[in-house]
């Protein structure tokens, strides 16, 4: 494996880990048991990308090809479930007071790897001159599973609601593409989810919202 195809795989996995963890603490909040907490964790973290590869024509999915992006998902939630269940007051306690916090992390790391994890397949499936293409691969990846999560849930998807978060996907998409071809995958990947981040955690700071009619 070449460096910068560790690189991206590791982006993965924490990208993957990030939003399984976000998936299960929404499973563990809305008192679901433990198969109910893995498959929300499962189907945040490869929601997006099984959107994306079917946008791509890549059939079956990279998920049902490699599954270590699956297993870490459920070992991630499942290690959350049991931490919550063997101290359950955890989540009455620090948890549950950080509870916003530790899912803003959650979402914003899962959501800036995946936005440009996202970009790139649709670079790597040849189509790096139809930057709309590339920023919708992009952004559905990114979006994707925290979308699938919430209405699983029963609650309205983080997407329309929260501290911008498909714009910041947006900007991500948008900076990767425009850098691709001056600095390469890796620091255009890494520059891509960093304003991604930034946006998320400088909304969530100064309650950054777009317009709506209340």
């Amino acid at each position: 494996m070449e460096y910068s195809d560790l690189m991206i795989f590791i982006m993965e996995m924490l990208g993957t880990v990030a939003f399984a963890s976000s998936g299960a603490m929404l499973g563990i909040e809305r008192k679901m048991d433990i198969f109910g907490v893995n498959v929300l964790g499962v189907t945040t973290a490869v929601g997006g990308g099984i959107i994306r590869d079917l946008i791509l024509g890549i059939n079956p999915p990279v998920t049902f090809l490699h599954a270590v992006y699956a297993l870490a998902a459920v070992i991630t939630s499942t290690l959350l479930f049991l931490a919550v269940y063997i101290r359950n007051q955890l989540f009455s306690g620090n948890i549950a007071r950080w509870y916003d916090r530790i899912m803003l992390l959650c979402d914003t790391i899962g959501l800036g790897i995946f936005t440009v994890v996202g970009s790139y397949a649709a670079v790597a499936a040849g189509y790096q001159d139809n930057y709309f293409l590339v920023v919708f691969v992009g952004v559905i990846t990114g979006v994707g599973g925290g979308v699938i999560r919430d209405m699983m849930a029963g609650t309205m998807p983080y997407i329309f609601v929260k501290h911008v978060y498909a714009v910041a996907s947006i900007a991500g998409g948008i900076v990767f593409i425009v850098l691709y071809s001056y600095t390469g995958r890796i620091v255009g990947m890494m520059i891509g989810a960093g304003v991604v981040c930034s946006i998320r955690f400088l909304a969530a700071y100064y309650r950054w919202n777009l317009p709506r009619i209340h």
